[in-house]
C-alpha cells in the first residue's frame, strides 16, 4: 500500500476542542517526496445555533461567523467527503502541532457525528506525524542549514509564520489554513534537505512500538517537548521511572535535576509540585507523562555530540549520577504513581463543577462497545427525515443524547415544531445558563471590553461588528456594544 503524507491545518472559534468547532479545514496531500498530488482541500465549514465563537479566534483568522453560514458545509457533509477522499489507505496525517490541537478537533468532530474518532489516523495504515516537535528536536540537536527566529526578548522561538519568514519561504497570509499548509510543506522539504537523517528517524518513530521499544529499553535518551524550557531548546536526557495510568504512556524523569530533593517527599508533596501553576516561579517536579502514540521526539544518547552537549548544556557525568540516585530511590515509582492518581483524582472533581461538561465534551469518558460502533453507520446512512424514528438501542447514554443534536446541527431543515423547539431550547439553555458567567455574557464582555481599547483598525472594527451582529441574531443583546 502507497504511502502519502496530507498535511491539514485547521482555523477554529477557539482553543477549547470540547467546546469550539471547526470553521476552516485547509490540506494537501503529497508523496513522500514532499511533491503535492491533486488538487488542494480548502472548505469552511458552519457554526451551528449553539455555538459562539471566541472573539480573540475570529481576531486573529479574520473568518466570521457569518462566513461560514453563507459559504460552509455542515459537519456531516464535510465528514463525508473527508472519509472518502482524504483519509484513503495509507494516508499519514501531518500538522504544526496538530497532535496537540488539530488531531483534538478532529478527534471530537468526529464523535459528535456518529464516527469513530480514532480510525481516521490509524486503520488501513494510516498513520498521524506532527512537524513541530521535529523542529524542536533538529534545533536542539543538528541546528545546521536553517536560520533560527527568537522572540522580541531574546528567547528561541519555532513560531511557523516566523520560521517561514526567517528562511524566506512563503507564508503570505499566516493563519489562513491554506497558507499555513502550503509553508508546512515548504519547511518540511527544508528540514528534509538539510538533515535527511534525523528527518527519516523521526517519521520511522510515528510508529508507537518503536518509541516504546526506546523507551523501555532500561536506558537514558534523549527528549525534545514544549513543556521543557526554551534556554535549552526544550531538549533533556530523561529515562523510565515507572508506568504510568494508562497503557500508552509511561512516566519518564528528567535528568538534569537531582532526584534526591524529592527522596522524602510523599505522595501529595510530589503531586503539589508536579501541578501546573501559571506564572509560577517554584521548580515543577521534572516528571513527564510520555504518551507513546503522540509521536514524540526522542532518539538514544547516541545522538548527542560534544557541541550538541555544550550547546544544551548537558553533563553527562552529572546526567549518570542523577540516574544512579534515582535507582537507589525503590519507593519513588510508587509514590509517583499515587501522586498522578492524586492528580487525576482532582481533575476529574473539577470537570464535574464545569458548566461545559455536555455531551460533546464526552468523548474521553470511554470508547463505544462493538454493539454501539456497528450502529455508527446506522445513523449516518439514514435519510435526514428518518432519524427521529431509527429507534435505536444504544447501550451508551451518549449516543442517545447526541443524536437529536445530529439531527438538528446538520438537518435543521427537517425538524418538527416540538424538535425545533427542543432544540431552540437547548441552544438558549447553552448560551445563557449561568447568569453573569453564562457563554452569552461573557461572549457581550468580551466585545466591550474590545470596543472600549479605540484606535481599532478597520478590519477589527468590521470584525467587531459582524461578531456583535452574530450574538444577535442568536439571542437580541444589548444595543450599545
Amino acid at each position: 500500500m502507497a504511502l502519502s503524507f496530507f498535511l491539514y491545518d485547521l482555523e477554529t472559534s477557539g482553543v477549547n476542542p470540547r467546546e469550539s468547532r471547526i470553521m476552516q479545514f485547509a490540506g494537501q496531500r503529497t508523496d513522500m517526496d514532499l511533491r503535492p498530488i491533486g488538487e488542494p482541500v480548502n472548505v469552511l465549514i458552519r457554526l451551528t445555533e449553539d455555538i459562539l465563537p471566541d472573539p480573540d479566534a475570529i481576531f486573529l483568522t479574520g473568518i466570521t461567523p457569518q462566513m461560514t453560514i453563507a459559504d460552509g458545509i455542515r459537519e456531516a457533509e464535510f465528514l463525508r467527503q473527508f472519509t472518502d477522499e482524504v483519509a484513503t489507505p495509507g494516508t499519514i496525517f501531518v500538522g504544526y502541532n496538530s497532535v496537540r490541537f488539530d488531531d483534538e478537533f478532529m478527534r471530537f468532530l468526529h464523535y459528535r457525528n456518529f464516527y469513530d474518532p480514532y480510525e481516521w489516523q490509524w486503520k488501513e495504515n494510516r498513520s498521524r506525524w506532527d512537524l513541530l516537535d521535529v523542529v524542536r528536536m533538529m534545533r536542539a540537536l543538528r541546528p545546521e542549514g536553517v536560520n533560527w527566529p527568537v522572540d522580541a526578548y531574546g528567547k528561541p522561538t519555532n513560531r511557523l509564520e516566523l520560521l517561514t519568514a526567517h528562511n524566506k519561504l512563503d507564508h503570505a497570509n499566516a493563519h489562513d489554513a491554506l497558507s499555513d499548509v502550503n509553508a508546512c510543506i515548504s519547511l518540511a522539504r527544508l528540514i528534509r534537505e538539510k538533515q535527511p537523517k534525523l528527518f527519516d528517524y523521526l517519521l520511522q518513530m510515528r510508529d508507537k512500538n518503536k518509541v516504546a521499544e526506546l523507551v523501555n529499553s532500561g536506558q537514558p535518551f534523549v527528549y525534545t517537548a514544549g513543556s521543557y524550557p526554551s534556554e535549552y531548546d526544550k531538549t533533556t536526557i530523561v529515562t523510565l521511572v515507572s508506568e504510568g495510568s494508562y497503557k500508552q504512556g509511561v512516566l519518564v524523569y528528567d535528568l538534569r535535576h537531582d532526584p534526591l530533593v524529592y527522596k522524602d517527599m510523599d505522595a501529595k508533596q510530589l503531586a503539589e509540585l508536579w501541578k501546573y501553576k501559571k506564572d509560577s516561579t517554584e521548580e515543577k517536579l521534572p516528571v513527564k507523562v510520555l504518551a507513546f502514540n503522540r509521536c514524540p521526539a526522542v532518539a538514544p544518547l547516541g545522538v548527542l555530540g560534544k557541541t550538541a552537549q555544550e550547546h544544551l548544556h548537558l553533563d553527562l557525568d552529572v546526567i549518570e549520577q542523577h540516574r544512579k540516585s534515582l535507582s537507589g530511590m525503590q519507593d519513588f515509582p510508587e509514590k509517583l504513581r499515587e501522586a498522578q492518581h492524586l492528580m487525576e483524582k482532582a481533575q476529574q472533581l473539577s470537570a464535574f463543577q464545569d458548566d461545559e461538561l455536555t455531551v460533546d465534551s464526552k468523548l474521553y469518558d470511554g470508547f463505544f462497545n462493538d454493539h454501539d460502533r456497528q450502529l455508527l453507520p446506522v445513523v449516518r446512512a439514514a435519510a435526514p427525515e428518518e432519524l427521529d424514528s431509527l429507534n435505536l438501542s444504544f447501550e451508551d447514554d451518549r449516543l442517545t443524547t447526541l443524536l437529536p443534536l445530529y439531527a438538528a446541527r446538520n438537518y435543521p431543515k427537517t425538524l418538527s415544531d416540538e424538535e425545533r423547539s427542543n432544540w431552540e431550547a437547548f441552544c438558549h439553555h447553552r448560551l445563557t445558563d449561568g447568569g453573569q458567567h453564562s457563554r452569552l455574557a461573557r461572549y457581550i464582555s468580551h466585545l466591550q471590553a474590545v470596543s472600549t481599547k479605540g484606535h481599532l483598525s478597520t478590519k477589527k472594527q468590521y470584525l467587531l461588528e459582524e461578531l456583535r451582529l452574530y450574538g444577535e441574531s442568536l439571542i437580541p443583546i444589548d444595543e450599545g456594544i
